[in-house]
């Protein structure tokens, strides 16, 4: 079971944004920018490009809600869309507010009281309804 099939169980928690029958969203706790975002499927699929074309496709839809809403609680140029795909072994995209392409450096990932990450999830389900 991977850590983010635990973030989805419950086991771990999370500051959600967005949860329906096959995807969730949550902010990282280690962020690039503040408004970082994971969108994962549920299902556990190690590699992308590993996904059926209907999760693959339904991954980037039930992403660009997620961030238009990040654009509007966060001062940035657009939302950078990335996929590693190494450091967990679940499929995931990063929504990652940015006003650069160097915004998109993991080497600028910083800690995030839990408290910051909470009220700025809050401003984004508020935008996403």
């Amino acid at each position: 079971m991977t850590l983010f099939t635990k973030i989805i169980r419950g086991e771990i928690p999370c500051h959600k944004l967005y949860e329906d029958e096959d995807y969730f969203s949550f902010l990282d706790i280690k962020p690039l920018k503040p408004g970082h975002a994971l969108v994962i499927p549920k299902v556990e699929v190690d590699y992308i490009f590993h996904l059926e074309d209907e999760l693959l496709s339904g991954l980037l839809t039930v992403a660009r809600p997620i961030a238009r809403a990040i654009e509007q609680c966060v001062d940035c140029e657009r939302i950078g869309l990335m996929v590693a795909g190494l450091e967990v072994p679940h499929t995931h995209v990063h929504l990652v507010p940015i006003s650069s392409v160097g915004d998109l450096n993991f080497a600028h990932a910083t800690e995030t009281p839990p408290g910051e990450l909470a009220e700025l999830a809050g401003k984004i389900r508020g935008v996403l309804g």
